[in-house]
């Protein structure tokens, strides 16, 4: 896929994505409407759930309804009779969950599930919970109990908190199918330092969300090392999911992945200049008193340690991955931060590097 092409895949996709949106959601509606009219021991007819549908705003056709019915029949325990007009119901054998049924604190559940964890869940997943994300809604509109609840938990950011860049919505949705079943992806990417984007054909191996920020760790075909790479879910113009099985490299455990400090992103210079990469360095952190307070409730590592010295200041020394992150949370502390060791590790503090070596 060329450039060129590459723009022209995703102005195609980029128009077409709101549009499509709204249409999926307003489906997921009216065949939720159309379950919540059907009963275990009766059947109800077309005709009836079409004139229920129309009641509540829904301007649709009668042959719209029918087809719902059999689209839902593949995905869900409900039967037709021969009579006519054709009437439907849930099966006798129907298992109670697949039932438009929901209780308060399953209602609270799915409420925070979509408020937080939807940007996660690939797409054949989210088509199967949205009719519940929408029945908790309903389930939770007149409860005075649990909207109490709701009104008194959030998740905040423990740093500055940011928009999320935007996505193409298309792109992210090939991605975590891709990711899903394991294919493999052709896509239009580009870098932060790049004007013009490029072509790959990826690997897709695991998503992880960084704050505000999702990415994608792939590995590129071409890449005989199969080195593992991160690639910002906001910077994908185009992406096309192919055939092809996705490789992920031997050995590969996300969690193990992670505990290295890949995420918190190397950086360059200390990673050079130190031992083993920068990889779990002993380090040597001298705070006031109240600017250190914290790291006695919340460790650094494992094996931290906490001296507190005779004019009530903090050492505090930790075993720790030298990575930006790290770098620019230490800077945080400002005046409160007495001295850093190792000293390279100080002066990367005091010379302030640029984020943008976390780039892909």
């Amino acid at each position: 896929m060329t450039a060129s092409n590459s723009a022209d895949f995703a102005s195609k996709t980029d128009n077409s994505t709101d549009k499509a949106s709204r249409h999926g959601a307003a489906t997921t509606a009216r065949q939720w409407q159309v379950l919540s009219q059907l009963q275990r021991n009766r059947w109800v007819g077309t005709s009836h759930i079409y004139e229920q549908l129309a009641l509540a705003g829904f301007d649709i056709s009668l042959r719209t309804v029918q087809r719902d019915l059999n689209a839902l029949a593949k995905r869900f325990p409900i039967e037709k009779n021969n009579a006519n007009p054709q009437g439907w119901r849930w099966k006798d054998d129907a298992p109670l969950q697949s039932l438009p049924h929901m209780n308060l604190s399953q209602a609270v559940a799915f409420n925070m599930v979509e408020a937080n964890l939807t940007q996660l869940l690939p797409p054949a997943i989210l088509d199967e919970l949205f009719p519940w994300f929408d029945l908790a809604r309903r389930q939770l509109k007149n409860s005075k109990v649990t909207h109490s609840w709701l009104d008194r938990v959030r998740i905040e950011p423990a740093t500055q908190p940011l928009i999320a860049p935007h996505i193409d919505l298309q792109s992210k949705d090939n991605i975590y199918h891709a990711l899903f079943y394991q294919l493999q992806i052709r896509a239009s990417y580009t870098r932060s330092n790049q004007p013009h984007p490029s072509d790959y054909v990826l690997n897709p191996i695991a998503i992880i969300q960084r704050g505000v920020v999702i990415y994608l760790l792939a590995t590129r075909t071409d890449d005989p090392d199969e080195v593992i790479r991160t690639f910002a879910l906001h910077r994908f113009l185009a992406v096309e999911v192919l055939e092809a099985a996705a490789k992920t490299p031997k050995d590969f455990e996300l969690d193990s992945y992670l505990d290295a400090g890949v995420m918190g992103f190397p950086h360059s210079q200390l990673s050079k200049s130190l031992p083993n990469h920068g990889k779990n360095i002993p380090i040597e952190l001298h705070f006031t008193a109240q600017a250190g307070k914290s790291l006695t409730e919340s460790k650094l590592s494992e094996d931290q340690q906490v001296t507190v010295e005779d004019d009530g200041s903090l050492r505090i020394r930790a075993t720790v991955n030298m990575t930006l992150q790290l770098v620019w949370w230490l800077r945080g502390f400002g005046k409160g931060l007495l001295d850093v060791k190792p000293t390279v590790l100080h002066r990367a503090v005091l010379d302030a590097p640029s984020l943008n070596d976390a780039d892909t």
